[in-house]
């Protein structure tokens, strides 16, 4: 009997192991027993097994409240050293907490920033030429040298004609001076409003128009598209820019009266400054915070350096992190999430190296030949990522061990299942991780120890495949913008998948009776129910809308709550899984009700699917799916069916190949355990890859729901009507 996890591996097309991989294979496993029988005493004495399994076993959370429709838990962990000096150091701001590392850490390294020497002409096999970068070492900023680059830039700000607690927009890709920039308006009690950088003009332009801004931080890539966007801001006065490590920057061509200042000169007018500091206090808005408009028009979630201090808190008790360790920072920091984890690192003094996507790995599109990634050159112990990159990663994975010859691929799938079989018992297999994990680990620099995954649901095939190949935790967690990204995380300890862990310290949980899903706390064998967050890390509410506010957060027992919408199971632990979401269930013709989220989740870890948008209508007794395939694995899979077509478009307009991805969707929501019902019973293969630019995805690339169907909305039709 396979497990699923295994499965992963597995082309239900591939041809039989040949009798030499199979007698190769025999070998290897008769090693391997008499091995373990060799080495099972020095493990066993070694690694401790029984006591892997008790911490992962052990209570995480105690029931405080219970009734016939709620229940509530709260964590039983205790605050750790760093939560407690936090708490004896008064720190009460993010502008408390960068002063007290500061001191602390003094000229320890904190951010990084890796030197580009020059950007040549690379041309490749198939005769076009692209541009690469020539990469050099990192350089780092130390915690004194953060500190009072803050303090200068915060003093330039006001001799620009910034005000303390008149917001600034930052819309800026992830990188050193962002961070910089934010705790310099932080020094002047200045609320941050924060714009990712993936988002159209019109979005922009409503964030800035909303929050009434007169100054803008940007960069020098992101400038540009203020030529079209000034025209939509008429309080814009002045850009602050982020230079270019190689280019200088052009400011011509912008709207009249538009003072354009580049980040340096700000640094140089706060040299000369008189203008004192003004601390926030607790209660000041450190940061406006824009939802990923997942459900339709962002808004606005004020953010208090409370709930900021709240969460940081909750995290230094949650997250096991080391002096020594090194992060690899990438995320936009723009969401909450990687704002937060980085200014985890930054209290716990661990440097921040940064990266994107473009120049992380030695393959990255942006590296020259003979020029190695970030991360081989940084070789970070931890990074923060999100479900959709870790499936990229596992899929990546798995594409590589099915084209690396049968031998090869048959010995990696053995090593996989025997791991993975070993962790369940509690231990770990060193021998496997050098010989066989260790090329796969090397991709991400060869140290990486932990994984921060947070932002969505990870599935839990995806979550056992990278701590298997990467040889490193997983830790998950759950929150949202407007809990500051706080609610539970995952014990470091705890071997199962598929859940999210307990509450953090400061932080309840309740599950409230939904009755029109059937999720119901009095459901066996566990409660069931909407889940509910209450404590420091719950905002203060939507920026300029009261009536949302009202409707989603309330105050009760002397804590701020807020309605998540999601729906939780509270298993024996304490910990929550997630198991569907109000909004994203369907009610079928024949009674069944779909969780559509829950359908995606599975469906995305098939290697067929790019991305995927399952719809049902309440008329129907099915669903059917929106789908952007994997262009390569769609042309194997027509291929295996004797369709020879290159062309991807042909390919996606073709009715038969249509039908084939609906069987390969079937066949594997069987392995997934989805019922009938859920399933697909026609796709629509979409040839655009969906993005932010294009409205179909939010920032933090969740579907937005309602778009995509708009988009498609003939097409959804034409599913129905075959």
């Amino acid at each position: 009997m396979k497990s699923k996890h295994t499965e992963m591996f597995i082309d239900e097309n591939e041809v039989p192991e040949s009798w030499w991989v199979s007698l190769a294979l025999k070998a290897i496993r008769a090693v391997a027993l008499v091995f373990d029988v060799l080495t099972f005493p020095v493990h066993l004495v070694l690694q401790r097994p029984w006591r892997k399994r008790a911490m992962s076993r052990r209570i995480k959370a105690r029931i405080i409240q219970s009734s016939s429709d709620s229940v509530t838990v709260r964590s039983v962990a205790e605050p750790t050293e760093l939560h407690l000096r936090m708490v004896r150091d008064n720190v009460l701001s993010m502008e408390g907490m960068l002063r007290a590392a500061a001191a602390r850490w003094a000229e320890k390294p904190a951010l990084g920033t890796r030197t580009v020497l020059g950007e040549e002409d690379e041309p490749q096999p198939n005769g076009r030429v692209f541009k690469k970068f020539k990469m050099g070492s990192y350089t780092w900023r130390s915690y004194t040298d953060v500190e009072n680059e803050a303090s200068l830039f915060a003093a330039g700000l006001r001799e620009l004609g910034c005000a303390p607690r008149r917001n600034v927009v930052m819309f800026a890709e992830t990188r050193a001076e962002w961070m910089v920039a934010a705790h310099g308006c932080f020094k002047q009690s200045i609320p941050v409003v924060t714009i990712y950088a993936t988002l159209g003009d019109d979005a922009i332009a409503h964030g800035i128009n909303e929050t009434e801004v007169s100054t803008v931080i940007t960069t020098h890539e992101l400038l540009p598209k203020f030529k079209k966007i000034l025209a939509k801001t008429p309080l814009v006065d002045t850009i602050i820019y982020m230079e270019d490590q190689l280019k200088s920057t052009d400011t011509k061509g912008y709207k009249e009266g538009i003072r354009i200042v580049a980040y340096k000169d700000v640094l140089e007018k706060g040299k000369f400054s008189k203008i004192e500091s003004v601390p926030p206090s607790a209660a000041d808005t450190a940061i406006i915070m824009y939802t990923s408009g997942s459900t339709g028009v962002p808004k606005g979630v004020i953010l208090s350096h409370r709930n900021m201090l709240s969460t940081l808190k909750a995290f230094v008790d949650a997250v096991p992190i080391y002096e020594s360790d090194v992060l690899m920072g990438f995320l936009p920091l723009a969401h909450v999430f990687e704002l937060l984890a980085e200014s985890l690192c930054i209290i716990a003094g661990v440097p921040i190296g940064y990266s994107t996507p473009l120049t992380m790995l030695d393959s990255s599109s942006k590296i020259m030949k003979g020029t190695k990634g970030d991360a081989t050159v940084l070789k970070p112990t931890c990074m923060t990522t999100v479900p959709l990159i870790m499936d990229r990663i596992s899929k990546g994975i798995t594409d590589k061990v099915t084209r690396s010859g049968p031998m090869a691929a048959a010995a990696f799938k053995w090593a996989y299942t025997y791991k993975l079989t070993w962790m369940r018992r509690g231990y770990d297999t060193p021998l496997l991780n050098k010989f066989m994990f260790s090329k796969v680990s090397a991709l991400l620099g060869g140290r990486m120890r932990l994984m921060i995954s947070g932002g969505a649901p990870l599935s839990p095939d995806t979550h056992a495949q990278v701590r298997v190949c990467l040889c490193c935790d997983v830790v998950t967690g759950y929150g949202l913008t407007e809990t500051t990204s706080c609610a539970t995380v995952a014990d470091a300890h705890d071997r199962s998948t598929g859940r999210v862990g307990a509450p953090t310290t400061g932080t309840d949980i309740r599950l409230v009776t939904w009755e029109e899903g059937n999720y119901r706390v009095t459901n066996k064998p566990f409660p069931q129910g909407e889940i509910v967050i209450g404590g420091g890390s719950v905002a203060e509410g939507y920026y300029r809308n009261p009536e949302k506010t009202r409707e989603e957060f309330f105050d009760m027992e002397g804590r701020r709550w807020f309605r998540s919408g999601d729906i939780g199971e509270l298993h024996h632990d304490g910990c929550i899984k997630i198991i569907d979401r109000k909004k994203d269930l369907v009610k079928l013709q024949a009674g069944e009700y779909v969780s559509l989220g829950k359908v995606e989740a599975e469906l995305k870890t098939c290697p067929i699917v790019e991305n995927i948008c399952v719809y049902g209508d309440s008329s129907k007794n099915h669903t059917v799916a929106l789908l952007v395939p994997h262009p390569q694995h769609l042309a194997e899979l027509a291929a295996r069916a004797g369709i020879y077509e290159k062309d991807f478009d042909k390919l996606c307009k073709n009715p038969q190949v249509e039908q084939l991805v609906v069987k390969e969707l079937a066949e594997h929501a069987k392995k997934c355990g989805l019922e009938r019902f859920e399933v697909p019973t026609a796709v629509k293969l979409c040839t655009e890859v969906w993005s932010p630019d294009m409205g179909l995805v939010t920032a933090a690339f969740k579907i937005k729901r309602k778009d995509i169907q708009d988009r498609y909305k003939e097409d959804i039709k034409r599913m129905y009507a075959s």
